[in-house]
């Protein structure tokens, strides 16, 4: 299951409370005080890693408690710290503080982290309160208390490429196609719920991460169907590959629907229609695609590509005129 959006409840661990303790040794008639200090509570560390890209991981387990430092010794045993609780997301998740709606921390690549909630310090032992006037101190301190925190991670990228476009203009076929992804097909609109995510190989060396977006419909901006959501994950995606059907089930006409798409990614976020989009007819084993194709051309003023996922025409040139246009943002 793909989640994108998960509150949830983080505390560090407590600080181990110091000792009272005197030495009691046969023979050193005056040994002093040797309790040592408390360990340091574990800390709440939210780290942004490279392979993981959902937060499904996280969505059946609300609360995350890090490990307590233990208490201090006689002999001057220090505590031992607790174990820093690391929790991995995906590379752009925000961190936002669930309670203020403040953001903590953007990860936006791998390996980027944030201390979400700190341990408590570690108490003081008796030994740390001897003196020349106080030789047999009696004081020593609890451990700290730790930070907790609601928090809401969000994830704000999901992918280097979205496809969108009507419901049933062929999104979950042609991710199937190009990547190893196992989306639901069918011969009906909504068939796609959630996005789903691929892999795709560009060559050699090269790939990215392609989204299939749920089908947007008329009123989508204003929370149609379930449009507030199928937007917000098309906002999170850097270039956009807007699908066409030639021939659509419900009659209406292609260009229409490709208009539709536009305006409700305008009416919704105007940077949306600024984003770079690939026009391609989808279906191009259809009669229809040619004409559909040229007349959409005509209309928009830029190349529109003729794909087939079933006999894979056109999914060279598509690939190509990604790959050219991530380059053109200056993604890997």
């Amino acid at each position: 299951m793909f989640v994108d959006s998960v509150p949830i409840q983080v505390e560090a661990g407590r600080g181990g409370d110091g000792c009272m303790s005197f030495r009691r040794e046969k023979f050193v008639p005056r040994g002093g005080p040797d309790g040592g200090d408390g360990g340091r509570g574990g800390n709440v560390i939210i780290r942004a890693t490279a392979g993981v890209d959902s937060l499904a991981a996280l969505s059946g387990r609300r609360h995350w408690k890090a490990e307590n430092g233990t208490p201090g010794g006689g002999s001057g045993c220090h505590g031992r710290n607790g174990h820093d609780l690391i929790i991995e997301v995906p590379p752009g998740t925000l961190v936002i503080d669930n309670e203020h709606g403040h953001v903590l921390k953007d990860l936006a690549a791998a390996g980027e982290s944030v201390i979400a909630a700190r341990g408590g310090k570690g108490g003081k032992g008796n030994i740390r309160f001897k003196s020349a006037t106080n030789r047999a101190p009696r004081e020593f301190t609890p451990g700290g208390e730790p930070e907790a925190r609601a928090l809401l991670l969000e994830l704000k990228v999901i992918a280097d490429v979205g496809l969108i476009g009507k419901p049933n203009a062929g999104k979950s076929t042609l991710l199937a196609r190009l990547s190893r992804a196992r989306p639901q097909i069918a011969d009906y609109p909504f068939t796609t719920k959630q996005p789903n995510l691929g892999i795709v190989a560009a060559g050699a060396d090269r790939s990215f991460v392609l989204a299939d977006i749920p089908g947007l419909i008329e009123g989508a901006h204003s929370g149609a169907g379930l449009g507030h959501e199928f937007l917000k994950h098309i906002q999170r995606t850097g270039i956009l590959v807007h699908l066409v059907e030639p021939a659509p089930v419900d009659g209406s006409e292609p260009l229409a629907n490709y208009r539709v798409v536009r305006d409700e990614l305008e009416q919704y976020d105007e940077s949306l229609a600024r984003r770079p989009e690939i026009v391609a007819v989808s279906k191009a084993e259809l009669p229809e695609a040619d004409q559909a194709r040229e007349a959409l051309s005509q209309e928009i003023g830029i190349d529109v590509l003729a794909i087939s996922a079933v006999t894979g025409a056109g999914l060279d040139r598509l690939l190509h005129a990604i790959v050219a246009a991530l380059d053109a943002r200056g993604d890997a």
